[in-house]
Formats: C-alpha cells, structure tokens, sequence
C-alpha cells in the first residue's frame, strides 16, 4: 500500500474529486490525534470556465498538481475556490500560481487579506465573496457562496452549485480517516470519527456551526462534499441532526469558558483547540473567540455572561498583538474577580507576552485554572496531551467552585441513597490502564473492569470522559490491563493526583509489552488488548476491548477488589 496517493472519481456532471490521501497521520493538529489517516479533498468543475476548489496542503502538493495536471491544462484554470486560507495550503497555492498565473481567487474577505500577506510579492486577482452572490461558471454550473466566519476559520466560506446540487463544506460534517470508499456506504462506522472530529474542530464554535446549518435549509443539498473523509450521501439528514444536537447540548450545558486568543503562525489555534477539547471533555461548554477578527463589543459580551476565561497569544516583536491587548483590556474592566483565568501561547525566541498576560492578570487579583501553558514553536503530540489535560483540569476547578454536581433523576433524597447504597454493592477488580500513542504516555486506576467474551476473549472498561487517558484509548488503540494484587502500594500511586502531562510511571518498576504500552511488574498478572469498539454511557465511554496475550506476573497473592459505599463514586 501506498503511504500517499491521489485517488480521482467523478461525483457528478463535469465534477471531479481529487482526494490526496494518507494512511499515515499528516500533521500535529488535535483532530488528527486518532492516527487513521486523513484525506484532503479537492474539486475540479470543468464547463465552459474551470474552477477549483480547496487545493489540499503542502503534504500533497507534488502528487496532488501531477494528479490535477492530467485532469487539464493549467491555461484553462479560470478560479481557485478557497474555503479557507492556511500557510499549509498556500505552498501549493503557490506552486499553483507558477503553472497558471492567470487564475483568480476567491474566497471571504479575512481570506484576501491571508493571501495577500502571504504572497506580498505578487499582484494577485481576488474577488471576495458576497452572501449568495452567485458565479457562473456556464453549461448550467452556478455556484453561490455562503460565508460563515468561526473562530478557527475567520474566512470559512461555503460553495453550493444549484446543477448538482452539491455542498462543498470544507470543514463541516468530516472524518479523518483513508479509506478507498468516496462515499459513506458504510457509515455507521464512522459514527465515532465523525464525533471525535466534531469535538476536536467545532464544539467551541458551536453557535457558528448552527448558523451555517440554518443557512443551508433553503437548499437542495444532493450531498456534502467535505475537505476531509467520505463525501456524505447515505446519511446526509443524520450527520445534519447530529450536528444540530451536539451544538445544541453545548449550549445546554452549565457552564462556560470563554477561550479568546490570536494566532499568528497557527501554533497558538491549534493548542487553544487542544485545550478547548479537554474543556469539553469534563462537560463544561466553550465558546472560542479570536480577537483578531472579533468586534470588541462580541468579546465584552462573552466575557460578562461566562464563568471562567483563559487568555492565548502569541509573541510578535516581543509582544503581544494589538487586538490581544485590546481583548485583555476588555476583561480586566468586565470580568468578575471570582472568574477562573488561565493563559497560555507560543513564542519563537521569546515569550513576553504569555508572561505580561499573567502578571496583569495576577495583578487584578484572578485565580488560575491551570499552570500558565508557554510553547515553544509547534506544539508536540505529548504538549498537545498537556494541554487536553490543563483544560480539563479547568474544567473540574469551575465544576468544584461552581458546586456543580452530575444530574440525578427526579427521585426522592431518601431514594437515592438507598440506590446509591445498592449500586455501590457492585464489587470488581482493581487495575491499572496502560496506554502509549506515539509519544503520548498514559494510565489510571480502573475498578469498572469486566470479562465481556469468550470467543474472542474481551473484556469491558468504564472510562470517565474526562480521564486524561480517554483519548488514546479509540477504537483501534491498544492498551494494557494490569491486574493488581491486595495491597496498597500500586493502588496509592495511582490515587493521586497529577499534574497536566505528568508521567503516570516516575518511580515505577516498568517493562514493554508486545503492544507497546507499559507492564507493571509489580502487577498480579496483566493482559494485552486492543480496543474494538466503545459506546456512549453519559458521562463515561464503555470500551470493548479484545485480549491478544496476557501473563500471570505472580504465582501467588489474590487480587485486588475495590469495595464502595455509595454507587455515586468511585
């Protein structure tokens, strides 16, 4: 098998997709975390003008433009169509711009501005695009433009051709995952991707997902043509109310935090996402604001109404850029001192103003959620972990100043104490999950561990979604289990508490098991396993896990058994 390729099909009259596809992971960013793979897809409309759409990133420009060279001549190239602008893609843009510098861009207006900073040199044609205006590419292809600007995406636009009735989405209703099927026949496989994608990109802009679905009723949408994964045609109306629900339970949620930052070179965006989805994990909402294209009265709003904020940005010149200082101005004169802050951001020599954001905020008398995060370049697999981990440790110290509890169902006090007394009968085996992805290391203390089958040999974990541990334990991970004897000595050092990104291991006798993941050798016996599916249980992921190999580590001693009082905790 190839690790990249250029897969090209034709999905309707005169449309072609030219998806650039890796089995391997493509990039740092946090929506990629799951490792299988990626596509970026492209579109080429051939009528009597040519217009391509979302030429794919510097990953894929040599093999993309000899794939796209083969579909047509470059002199015949009319309009390159962005849904947004990235320094990722602008090296094949301009690669492009070489063999057809006649082309005209168009994209939203904060994406003519990307792409004149990008290529400053150069007297490029841009035509910034209107709500609904409407482009005729002939032979019946009218394309209409449809600008939705997130935090992520300031210049996020839409394409919608009335004679195929297809929607490219670009960022909306995608997976990443490589396959060899375009579209999605087989799609309740994908349900967990297309989650854990939607999570990771789109659940701190939620109130911008939901103004684009509202914009898209008012068309006949044949299917979504996405910049990553399967195009979505079998499950179109689903994927659309699946949307509509997760953005709606992000706005039911009872509490907030406002993530306002800026990025210069995407560094600073991609660990604000890293932290917004360990936020969202724990169950509290976010809502993302980048102050380099929000109007000051949007971030006073946000700041006023959430319950806790945290503060990114880069450092330019050894600085903070202005619209930071103006955002952070802004929530020095509105935010309660009571609020939760927190701060992070990236920096290439120096990092000024990660630390001016502290002190000023240490200086108005604001607690901190987390240790202020400063990162250095682009951030790695095992920062990004930190990261996830400082949000969700946000998230808790907002839940236990809030005294904010889990719902209970509508019974009586004394009803629920007799339940909780019962449930908490409920005896097994005391554990410790391994799991290693990459260089990304993790563990934690299990109790809800069961066998699930004999044939294959499976057994179940409880994993809390807020577990630092969740996110390397998707379908297709592999973990160990170790099964701990009776005795405190294991069971203490998993009990305590540990800092973002803190090795599970220090001062552990350790070795490496088959799969990869760490052995305790001071382990009653241990098991192998990979993880073949997870369910959604509330607040916690049930994983169904198949036994490869396992060990007895001990001829004797029993093992551990986790006895409770009350069902309502651990």
């Amino acid at each position: 098998m190839k690790l990249r390729d250029v897969q090209v099909a034709s999905i309707g009259d005169r449309t072609t997709i030219l998806r650039s596809r890796t089995w391997d992971r493509l990039k740092f960013e946090v929506e990629y975390s799951l490792q299988k793979g990626t596509t970026a897809n492209s579109y080429l409309i051939q009528a009597e003008k040519t217009a391509l759409i979302d030429p794919p990133g510097e990953s894929f420009t040599k093999i993309y433009l000899e794939q796209l060279q083969q579909q047509l001549e470059f002199t015949q190239l009319d309009y390159v169509i962005l849904g947004h602008v990235n320094p990722n893609r602008c090296v094949t843009l301009k690669e492009l711009l070489e063999l057809a510098p006649q082309i005209t861009f168009i994209c939203a207006k904060a994406g003519a501005v990307a792409l004149r900073a990008a290529f400053p040199e150069k007297e490029l044609k841009i035509s910034v695009a209107r709500e609904e205006e409407v482009l005729d590419l002939g032979l019946g292809h009218k394309l209409q433009f449809i600008p939705v600007p997130t935090s992520r995406w300031p210049d996020e636009l839409y394409t919608y051709d009335s004679l195929t009735r297809i929607l490219f989405s670009d960022k909306l209703f995608g997976a990443h995952v490589c396959g060899d099927e375009i579209f999605d026949e087989g799609w309740k496989l994908l349900d967990e991707d297309r989650r854990h994608y939607y999570d990771c990109l789109h659940a701190a802009q939620s109130r911008q997902v939901e103004i684009a679905l509202n914009k898209f009723t008012s068309l006949s949408v044949s299917f979504y043509a996405p910049g990553h994964g399967p195009l979505v045609r079998y499950s179109k109306s689903r994927l659309n109310h699946d949307y509509r629900l997760w953005s709606q339970q992000q706005k039911e949620r009872d509490l907030t935090v406002a993530l306002i930052y800026a990025s210069a070179y995407g560094n600073t965006g991609t660990i604000a996402q890293a932290i917004a989805k360990g936020i969202t994990k724990a169950g509290v909402a976010v809502e993302s604001i980048n102050c380099e294209s929000a109007e000051p009265s949007e971030i006073h709003a946000l700041v006023e109404k959430c319950d806790g904020f945290i503060i990114g940005s880069p450092t330019l010149g050894g600085h903070m850029p202005t619209q930071v200082q103006t955002a952070l101005g802004i929530v020095l004169s509105v935010a309660a001192k009571n609020k939760l802050a927190g701060v992070f951001g990236s920096y290439g020599w120096s990092g000024e103003a990660v630390d001016e954001i502290e002190s000023k905020l240490q200086d108005a008398g604001y607690h901190f959620g987390f240790d202020t995060i400063r990162v250095k370049f682009k951030p790695s697999d095992t920062i990004l972990q930190q990261c996830k981990e400082a949000g969700t440790d946000f998230a808790q110290a907002l839940k236990k100043a809030k005294k904010i509890r889990a719902p209970r169902q509508p019974i009586s006090d004394s009803q629920i104490d007799r339940t909780e007394q019962a449930v908490g009968r409920i005896v097994g085996s005391l554990c410790v999950v391994s799991a290693k992805r990459g260089e990304v290391t993790s563990a934690m203390l299990a109790s809800w561990v069961t066998q699930a089958s004999f044939n294959p040999p499976g057994l179940t974990v409880a994993v809390a979604k807020d577990r630092a541990i969740e996110s390397i334990v998707h379908t297709g991970d592999e973990f160990v289990l170790n099964i701990l004897k009776e005795g405190m000595n294991l069971r203490r050092h998993f009990l305590q508490p540990f800092a973002p990104g803190e090795d599970r291991f220090v001062g552990l006798a350790t070795q490496a098991s088959e799969n990869g993941c760490p052995i305790l050798s001071d382990a009653l016996a241990y098991l192998e396993c990979s993880v073949h599916s997870r369910l959604d249980c509330g607040d916690h992921w049930l994983v169904y896990a198949i036994v490869n190999n396992g060990q007895m580590l001990q001829p004797t001693g029993m093992t551990a058994i986790h006895h409770r009082k009350s069902g309502s905790q651990y």
